[in-house]
């Protein structure tokens, strides 16, 4: 019994030190991407580095349903703990897309059954699931793309992205650049086909950043990979 208030008294301290950090403002430009919590994120990493590692107090946060304590949850997992069964729910569940793009790159890409929830949520029904499919797919186009048929990507990518909901439009054009960046073989057809679809070639970008219209993004990084 103990036990079970030392720990729910942990969680508490925790909620309340992530309510203190909320800033209105913060929250006003989170929400406008979707995203409803206002917790500046180098505050919460921050959080997350003295709170360490700590896989218990992470599915206590995770359950609470509120997205600041969700991030910060997947900033002290331990990724390779939790079963595929477990990393699908919590992916299925991650409507900010915050905490929908921080799980995928925090935790399932670096969990065993990362290939098999790839193959399994590739032609989800669930664009957001897709999407998800897809970040795991661009992963090994860049780390581990023997046995990845990089042609019938394209494929798909051409068929299918232009008229995609938006977060799945922008995992799968991140497919088509990283094809294009580092795989030479394949180069010019990305390079076409971003060219051809058009997709992002408008998307305002900051000074000093580089666009997310594949064919600028592509010829940048090839860039600087030669700049090396």
């Amino acid at each position: 019994m103990a036990e079970t208030t030392l720990k729910e008294s942990k969680v508490a301290e925790v909620m309340a030190e992530l309510a203190e950090l909320e800033d209105p403002k913060i929250r006003e430009v989170n929400e406008k991407h979707g995203d409803d919590h206002g917790v500046n994120l180098g505050k919460l990493r921050a959080l997350a580095k003295r709170l360490k590692t700590q896989q218990e107090l992470a599915c206590q946060l995770w359950e609470t349903a509120d997205t600041a304590a969700r991030l910060l949850a997947i900033l002290i997992c331990r990724p390779k703990a939790f079963d595929r069964d477990e990393l699908d729910v919590m992916v299925r569940e991650s409507l900010p897309p915050k905490v929908h793009d921080w799980l995928v790159s925090y935790v399932v890409k670096k969990s065993p059954h990362a290939e098999a929830l790839r193959l399994t949520w590739f032609d989800d029904p669930d664009p957001a699931i897709a999407s998800a499919g897809w970040a795991l797919t661009t992963e090994r186009v860049t780390k581990k793309p023997e046995g990845l048929d990089l042609a019938g990507l394209l494929d798909v990518i051409e068929a299918e992205m232009k008229d995609a909901p938006d977060r799945l439009k922008w995992a799968m054009n991140h497919c088509l650049a990283q094809i294009g960046i580092d795989h030479a073989e394949h180069r010019a057809r990305a390079l076409d086909i971003g060219e051809r679809l058009e997709v992002l070639k408008d998307y305002p970008t900051s000074p000093g950043c580089t666009s997310p219209f594949a064919p600028i993004w592509i010829t940048e990084m090839v860039r600087r990979q030669h700049a090396k």
